[in-house]
């Protein structure tokens, strides 16, 4: 099958008009925006940092989407059949699709890609043991064989998870998923501009003119992804106050992720809207890593999740607003179908009883190392509220601090402390992808193919097995129970609590969806 020319005839028709006047000054034809952190890898298949998901949306696209509602819409598919034995599915590209080197999008990119994807996504990993084959029919048409039904098998690839199967190029595919790729080639509907590439300064894209929007609403991650500006510029400003001045004066449009202690002041600026980064929610997370002493010591685990009071961390992210936080000692985030309180007898908040475990569990004063970062302000003051805690259980603890992209990339590292590894460090996740016992990545017990930390239980494992092959929804449910339960005997994770992260824009902005992710299309400058 050789590679074709697909935009011709209807499908050129469907393309958008520029939707800028003439007289607009360039200033007006470019959106400047402040992401949460530094982006240091540009592989959003390599790393679930968000900074850098956030990157993929702008330059990729996916073969479904989520809306609103989160039913699954067709994206740069034209929809999907299911034999009549719930084995096979066959799923066709819409025509009029380019990579942005102007070859056009094949299937033979789409199976490489989803593959690399399964390779290193939590839930993509379980889809991928019932997987029979993966073959492109044609130029157009995938088709995947399952060895027995699964009917999560569209909702995976359309949601995704700590990462996105974004279609790529196959020779970009094709890379070992385990190192990133060189080039960033997509389809989407932005260009990102390598020349103008400033690691910790600034990451520009341009407008894809290539690229065919769907007719549809933009909703979530599918329908129309219409582009009102010819360039986006995110300038990497570490210093919330910084950044918070550079939105009042109007020298940037977007604050993405806003410090809580300055959404009084931005609240006063008649110029300025406060949304939410997320409506689902994000969780709190602290995670050990399991391969080194102490934490390889379920015992010790125990000791600092009893020790965890979730309003501690959740007052020093929020500014102590109650409206923005809510305790959750749930391992299934809590508003989501399987969010059940369950680990409120294992996480007490008592100090002392903490202090004693600890003892029994055999601590002896080994080294814990917390990696932290500095800029990023919705992570790092969890960082120094666990490093505070230690100190009075009495552990021997450090607290590294540098920049996001130093985290993230120490964060790979399985080697000792002694050998630039790390003991524990903290994230978030937003509670709409990890609402289930496939999608949970910090309590999958996947070890060395897991999440970082490579806790490995083939227990839980067999849980989130049992939760998506399950037939009845009280089978499902005893499932995530289950599932949730022996989270909380084995300690994968400790979950600090539940909270909103606010987003700042200029008033002149409209159109911005509101979702899991920094999305470029649909706003436009009134």
């Amino acid at each position: 099958m050789k590679r074709r020319t697909l935009l011709t005839g209807a499908a050129a028709a469907t393309a958008l008009p520029r939707s800028f006047a003439i007289a607009q000054t360039d200033r007006s034809r470019t959106l400047r925006f402040v992401p949460q952190a530094n982006l240091t890898l540009l592989d959003p298949i390599f790393t679930t940092a968000l900074v850098t998901i956030n990157h993929g949306w702008a330059i990729y696209d996916t073969l479904f989407g989520v809306n609103t509602a989160q039913e699954v819409k067709p994206q740069m598919a034209e929809g999907y059949t299911l034999s009549d034995d719930g084995r096979t599915y066959t799923i066709k590209l819409r025509e009029g699709l380019k990579f942005h080197n102007g070859e056009p999008v094949r299937a033979q990119d789409c199976v490489p890609s989803l593959q690399r994807w399964c390779a290193r996504e939590t839930i993509a990993q379980t889809v991928a043991k019932y997987v029979e084959s993966w073959s492109a029919r044609d130029d157009r048409t995938i088709e995947v064989k399952m060895t027995r039904k699964l009917p999560i098998f569209i909702d995976a690839i359309a949601k995704g998870g700590a990462t996105v199967p974004f279609i790529m190029p196959e020779h970009i595919a094709k890379t070992d998923p385990f190192k990133q790729v060189t080039e960033t080639i997509g389809s989407g509907p932005f260009k990102f501009v390598k020349d103008q590439f400033v690691p910790g300064s600034s990451v520009v894209y341009e407008r894809n003119a290539n690229y065919v929007p769907r007719q549809e609403k933009a909703e979530w991650t599918s329908g129309g992804k219409v582009v009102h500006f010819d360039r986006v510029e995110w300038k990497v400003i570490p210093d919330s106050a910084t950044a918070s001045a550079a939105l009042q004066a109007g020298e940037i449009d977007w604050y993405e992720q806003v410090q809580a202690d300055l959404i009084p002041l931005l609240r006063k600026d008649p110029n300025i809207t406060i949304g939410s980064a997320n409506p689902t929610g994000f969780n709190g997370i602290l995670r050990f890593n399991h391969l080194h002493p102490p934490f390889n010591n379920v015992a010790i685990r125990r000791a600092v999740m009893m020790a965890v009071d979730q309003t501690d961390y959740m007052a020093s992210i929020t500014g102590n607003d109650p409206s923005a936080f809510k305790v959750c000692r749930a391992v299934l985030p809590c508003g989501t179908p399987y969010g059940r309180e369950l680990g409120v007898a294992a996480m007490p908040g008592n100090l002392e009883n903490a202090r004693t475990a600890l003892k029994a569990a055999g601590y002896n004063g080994e080294k814990v190392v917390i990696i932290n970062p500095t800029d990023f302000v919705t992570i790092g003051p969890m960082g120094d509220v666990t490093y505070d805690l230690l100190r009075k259980l009495g552990m021997n603890v450090e607290i590294v601090e540098t920049d996001w992209g130093t985290v993230t990339q120490r964060r790979a590292s399985k080697e000792t402390i002694e050998k630039g590894g790390w003991s524990i460090l903290h994230t978030w996740a937003p509670s709409v992808v990890i609402g289930d016992p496939v999608q949970q990545w910090f309590a999958r017990g996947l070890g060395q193919t897991g999440w970082f930390g490579w806790y490995q239980d083939d227990e839980t494992e067999q849980h989130s097995r049992d939760w998506l092959l399950a037939e009845t929804q009280p089978a499902r449910d005893a499932a995530a129970d289950a599932f949730q339960k022996r989270a909380f005997e084995n300690v994968p994770f400790v979950p600090i609590g539940q909270f909103q992260i606010r987003t700042a824009y200029r008033k002149q902005l409209t159109g911005q969806i509101e979702a899991t992710g920094a999305y470029f299309w649909n706003i436009r400058r009134s």
